[in-house]
Order: structure tokens, then C-alpha cells, then sequence
């Protein structure tokens, strides 16, 4: 009796703690507006984020989350890559002045309903509510768990430098996390992933760069930056990549979004469109490009055990994490491996047919069999005849030259496609550019 006594004060003991340190933090409410709204759908609330700490909020903290007829339970996080692809958290960046509500790689406004965006021909763009919300919104903040995020917040903690001197163990090439892509199917160096060959913000540009040229790189997809902004990068002129067939997309982060899939599918068409040696880069060459050149090397056929190995090759270049770190796993898992499953719509990526599946991704997006074809010849060893579809200021001659290295190999295109004299092509026309 005494015994159960004990333990029901004990008890009573511990719920008055937990009582007293959950009361302790108090509930904190914030708006936000249509304005408030940011690109991507990040919702900034008017919760400032040193009143918040001031308050008793912590990192890794768990906050329940109130708003319109939704209830959320989030991690309290300090940047977007601390929590999993797809999953939303409240974050409070040390850039930032106020709280912002986001999903990593998505799009919060509109997955919970708040607003949906209107872009205009301009690339501007603006929020409105959607029906039934009546702004400003209304968010209440209050803890939920203190530090139960906190275990997968340390995981994602991963940083690091930008200084060459740091990593003395890797190579030029390495630290600009440039490599050949060698998977099942992928033509020897017909594919190279990499960081940005001239954004600077990294210090790695020149030593990605300088890789390139090595490689013979000669078609990029850029997935960073748009043509003036790549362009205006201190030493473009003077860079290798100023002088071969790049296409800027300035995709977003959310893979989901249809803005980053028309975007993909016309680097995708780039890339069938014109055979070469090529590479696909965004700022770091973690993200976008980690989860581009995984489509590509599943469309190719590679397993899925290849695709993560080489996805995670990146953070090793970067944090130094190696396979059997239990760190490996998890990042794997909460990212090339969650981003696939979603866009390819399957449980689990290692019992799927990747090939399959991606084709299948590619021609949703809107790519035809003949570019598909394209697509997997100039990514193979020996490629055949690939697509090509007529620009303005297209000749057959300018094609002889680009494909052959030199005009006078017109009268094979024009008989390849049963062009006869004058050789007129018009824009828009489908020709079969044969092997050399």
C-alpha cells in the first residue's frame, strides 16, 4: 500500500512538472495576410521570433499549430532542410524577423487551403484567399512537446563550409561535388551532376567549372538561375560554361508544383533535342539536381540502391556523413528516397520498376515517345538518330555543323528526311538527325 502510495505521488510529481513547464510557455497568437505570403507559399505570421523564444519556445520543440479549421502539430525549426522533403514545419530563421509556416520543398498556402497564387506573364505574381477565408488569417501557437523533435532536429543539423582549406581530403572536383554519373545504363561520361559553375556564393564555381571543361561538357541544365542572372555572375565571360548550350529554368524546390514540372520537361526536352555531353547543376548540386539526375538515372535503368548511393554522394562532399552512419540512412530516406516514391506515386522505391516508372514521369510531363527515344539515345553509350524541332534562324546547314562539326554534311539531313532542293525547313519541323 505504502508502495503504491509512492508511486501515485511520484506520479502526481511528475504531471505537476510537466503541468508547470507547459504552463510556463504560453499560448502565442499571430495573422497573416495575402501579403504575408511569400513565392513559394511560405506564410509569414506576425509573431516575432525573439518574442517567441523570449517566451520559452526552443528548436526541436514540437508547437501545436491552429488555424482556419486545421490543427497541426510542427516542429520548431531554424531552417528548412531540418525537416524531411514534403513536411511542413514552423520555422524561425535567423534571417527572418518574424515566424514562418512552411512546408520543406512545398507549398503551405495552398496544401492547407489558406490562398492560391496567380502568376502573370511577367514572372510577377500575387496571393488571394481561396473561397470561404477571410483574411487576415488567424494562428495560435502553442507547445505541444518540449524537445520532441529535438533527436531529428540534431540529425538534420548537418553544416558546412565554403572554404577549399576545409576539405583536405577531397579533390577540386569533389569539392565542387562534381562527378560522372556511372549508373546501370548511363553511357560512360555522358552525364555529369555538379554545383554551380558560376555562382560564386559557394566557392565553388571555378572548381566546377574547370570540371567541366575537363569532362568535355558541352550541354547543361541549369536549374538555379534564369539567362540574365547567370549571365551577370563576376568572371561569367570569362568562364568554359559562357561558351557552350546551357537552358535556365529557375526551377523552385517543391517537386510537386507544376511550375517546377513544365520546367523540368523543357530541360528534358533540351537535353533529347541536342546530343552532347552534358550535366545538370542548381546553386549546390544537392537538391534539385540530386533529385534530376536520379530521374535520369532511374529512366536509364538503374536500381534503386545505385540511384541513393550516388544521391548521397553529396553528403559526403559536403558534411563528411558515409554509408553505414546512421545519419546515411535517414537522410536518404527522408529525402531522394521520399521525393521519388512521391513522383513516381509507389511505396517503396527498391521493389519498383524505375524505368517503367519514370517513362511513365516523363511522358506525364508532356514528352513525346520520339523525345523519349532522343532522351535515352543521347544518354547511352552509342546513341542513334535523335529528334530535333526547328527554331527561327534554323538551316540545315547550322544543323550539319552543330551535330557533325561542319556544314557539309547538309545533304545527309536533307535525305534523311526527305528534304529535296532548296532545302527548305520551316519552324517547328520534326527532323531525324542520323549518328554520325
Amino acid at each position: 500500500m505504502k508502495r503504491a502510495a509512492s508511486a501515485m505521488l511520484a506520479l502526481a510529481l511528475i504531471c505537476a512538472v510537466c503541468a508547470s513547464a507547459f504552463a510556463a510557455v504560453p499560448e502565442i497568437t499571430g495573422e497573416a495576410t495575402e501579403d504575408t505570403i511569400l513565392k513559394y507559399g511560405n506564410v509569414t505570421i506576425s509573431v516575432k521570433i525573439s518574442d517567441f523564444f523570449a517566451a520559452g519556445y526552443e528548436y526541436g520543440d514540437v508547437v501545436a499549430v491552429k488555424f482556419l479549421d486545421t490543427s497541426l502539430e510542427l516542429p520548431l525549426c531554424s531552417n528548412y532542410s531540418d525537416v524531411d522533403s514534403g513536411t511542413p514545419a514552423v520555422f524561425a530563421r535567423s534571417e527572418d524577423e518574424y515566424l514562418v509556416l512552411a512546408i520543406n520543398m512545398g507549398d503551405f498556402a495552398s496544401t492547407y487551403k489558406i490562398a492560391r497564387k496567380t502568376t502573370y506573364p511577367d514572372k510577377s505574381f500575387s496571393w488571394s484567399y481561396c473561397e470561404g477565408v477571410e483574411g487576415p488569417v488567424k494562428f495560435t501557437l502553442s507547445l505541444r512537446e518540449k524537445g520532441g523533435y529535438y533527436d531529428e532536429y540534431l540529425l538534420h543539423k548537418l553544416v558546412y563550409t565554403d572554404v577549399r582549406e576545409d576539405y583536405p581530403s577531397l579533390t577540386d572536383s569533389e569539392f565542387a561535388n562534381f562527378r560522372a554519373v556511372t549508373t546501370t545504363g548511363m553511357g560512360k561520361n555522358k552525364l555529369y551532376r555538379t554545383s554551380s559553375p558560376v555562382n560564386p556564393e559557394h566557392n565553388r564555381n571555378k572548381y566546377a567549372d574547370s570540371a567541366l571543361r575537363e569532362a568535355g561538357v558541352t550541354v547543361v541544365m541549369n536549374l538555379a538561375d534564369t539567362r540574365e542572372k547567370a549571365e551577370s555572375f563576376d568572371g561569367y565571360g570569362e568562364s568554359y560554361y559562357s561558351s557552350i548550350y546551357f537552358i535556365p529554368l529557375s526551377t523552385g524546390m517543391d517537386f510537386t508544383s507544376q511550375d517546377f514540372k513544365l520546367k523540368l520537361a523543357e530541360g528534358l526536352r533540351f537535353f533529347a533535342a541536342n546530343p552532347g555531353v552534358y550535366a545538370v547543376h542548381c546553386a549546390e548540386g544537392k537538391d534539385r539536381a540530386g533529385f534530376v539526375t536520379a530521374l535520369l538515372e532511374c529512366f536509364m535503368g538503374a536500381s534503386a540502391d545505385e540511384v541513393i548511393d550516388d544521391y548521397m554522394v553529396t553528403y559526403y562532399n559536403y558534411y563528411g556523413v558515409e554509408k553505414g552512419d546512421e545519419r546515411w540512412e535517414r537522410i536518404a530516406a527522408g529525402n531522394i528516397v521520399k521525393s521519388l516514391e512521391r513522383a513516381f506515386g509507389v511505396e517503396d522505391i527498391c521493389s519498383a520498376d524505375l524505368a517503367k516508372e519514370a517513362e511513365e514521369y516523363f511522358a506525364e510531363l508532356g514528352l513525346t515517345d520520339g523525345e523519349l527515344d532522343s532522351l535515352r539515345a543521347n544518354l547511352s553509350d552509342e546513341p542513334e538518330s535523335v529528334t530535333y524541332i526547328v527554331k527561327p534562324g534554323d538551316c540545315l546547314w547550322n544543323l550539319s555543323r552543330k551535330y557533325y562539326g561542319s556544314g557539309v554534311y547538309f545533304g545527309r539531313l536533307a535525305e534523311a528526311n526527305g528534304i529535296s532542293s532548296p532545302y527548305v525547313i520551316e519552324i517547328g519541323q520534326r527532323l531525324v538527325i542520323p549518328a554520325k
